[in-house]
């Protein structure tokens, strides 16, 4: 098995425009990552505005500790959390493999993190040199026919025609399993489109998870905006990048936020997501989040608990967890809700992927309720979310069919929508 050490630099977004941050070493055996080291330069670290790449591994405070200094990812890994989220996820690299016609899984880490482009999701960039110029930074068109087709050549392993190929520069930077692309509007906003899949089963996938991240918007979550579009005669969902805003400060200029997931925030490897629960969540942003938002945040994930105990979305796995860097304030917030899913079951007993409370995984809200403590919350302020969530979940059908869902969908996804009676006990319900 060959081992090769490959020297990359890591670029951060900050005021319209990359700096470079630091020297990334990998060292490679094959296709996986072995070891990596980073140091941060020194100019950068001196910038008042600097991001902090990650919380744990490459933290910038006390700058005392990381001049000068080559750091190591922490608690064993072998790969740096805040750099691993800027790199592609499954869908991405399928379009990279796609692009360069290579098998699946068959590229060492450091290819996968320079093919994605300078337009990836957060805020950071990796090139070969201090030199070395950004890639494909300007979205096509949003000829989302085009990108339609050529997702579905993508995962029917097809050749992608020169025609098809702007979807190279739309969805190499992007993560998670299914087939999505970046677009702007005609405002210049940036938005992920995410498409049906070939593999979904009679569920309009896109419509479904619109509707559901409405759902939770009444429900007094914060969601990005959504909307659903039909390209071929298919739903597409569209959902506001919150990796980007725009600022009017002078002159217009795109601003990018700093992204981490739950993963490295808690610094563990992704199979070891199943093993980590929300209160190891609330645990960490206690430690790494800025104080100015953190009560409402962590609030905030008891609400997105109990919702996704209540819509059976047992895809909440520290991927489906992210932060910003507050460039204000200078520490880690909540991001806005994503990647959220009903799943259809029959199941009495159903589980969450995080533990839920002294019960484990187990998804009910007594066992949302047994964790109160953990998050801070007395227990009337637990009855309040709890029974807040529950009133509008409980009216999904009436929702979703203003959504424009039919009720043929509605009959396909009705078995993943809990009623209270068979998630919680006569005696909590008594308290709500």
């Amino acid at each position: 098995m060959a081992i090769s050490t490959t020297n990359l630099y890591a670029f951060a977004h900050i005021n319209g425009e990359f700096s470079p941050a630091g020297k990334l070493n990998l060292t490679e055996q094959d296709q996986q990552t072995v070891a990596s080291t980073f140091a941060y330069g020194q100019r950068y670290i001196e910038r008042p505005n600097a991001i902090e790449i990650d919380p744990i591994g490459l933290a910038l405070q006390p700058k005392e500790s990381v001049k000068g200094k080559l750091l190591t990812p922490p608690n064993g890994l072998s790969f740096f959390g805040g750099i691993r989220d800027a790199a592609p996820d499954a869908w991405g690299r399928r379009l990279i493999e796609a692009r360069l016609r290579v098998p699946a899984n068959s590229l060492p880490e450091s290819t996968y993190l320079l093919e994605a482009g300078s337009n990836r999701v957060g805020a950071l960039d990796v090139r070969t040199s201090l030199d070395a110029p950004a890639q494909h930074t300007q979205e096509p068109p949003p000829s989302l026919q085009y990108l339609l087709e050529a997702a579905e050549r993508v995962e029917a392993g097809l050749p992608i025609p020169d025609r098809l190929s702007d979807i190279f520069i739309a969805g190499t930077g992007l993560g998670g399993m299914r087939p999505k692309v970046s677009v702007r509007d005609n405002e210049h906003l940036l938005w992920l489109a995410k498409f049906p899949s070939l593999s979904d089963n009679l569920i309009d996938i896109p419509l479904i998870e619109h509707a559901t991240l409405r759902l939770a918007a009444l429900a007094g979550l914060n969601v990005p905006e959504t909307q659903v579009i039909e390209v071929l005669d298919k739903n597409v969902m569209l959902i506001r990048r919150f990796d980007r805003s725009w600022t009017m400060t002078n002159k217009p200029m795109e601003l990018r936020h700093h992204m981490v997931s739950a993963l490295t925030l808690l610094a563990c490897e992704e199979l070891d997501s199943p093993n980590k629960s929300y209160m190891d969540i609330v645990s960490a942003m206690r430690r790494y989040c800025g104080t100015n938002f953190l009560k409402v945040d962590i609030a905030e994930l008891y609400g997105r608990m109990v919702f996704n105990i209540l819509v059976s979305n047992d895809d909440d796995h520290l991927r489906n967890h992210a932060f910003l860097w507050d460039t204000t304030s200078g520490g880690w917030k909540l991001s806005p809700l994503y990647d959220v899913m009903p799943r259809a079951t029959l199941a009495s007993e159903r589980f969450l992927h995080l533990g839920v409370g002294l019960n484990g995984r187990f998804a009910d809200l007594d066992n949302a309720y047994s964790a109160k403590e953990r998050f801070g919350l007395l227990g009337p302020n637990a009855c309040e979310i709890i029974d807040r969530v529950w009133r509008v979940v409980r009216q999904w059908k009436l929702h979703f069919e203003s959504f424009g869902v039919s009720a043929e969908q509605i009959a396909r996804i009705s078995p993943a929508f809990r009623h209270i009676d068979d998630v919680s006990s006569p005696e909590l319900r008594k308290q709500l």
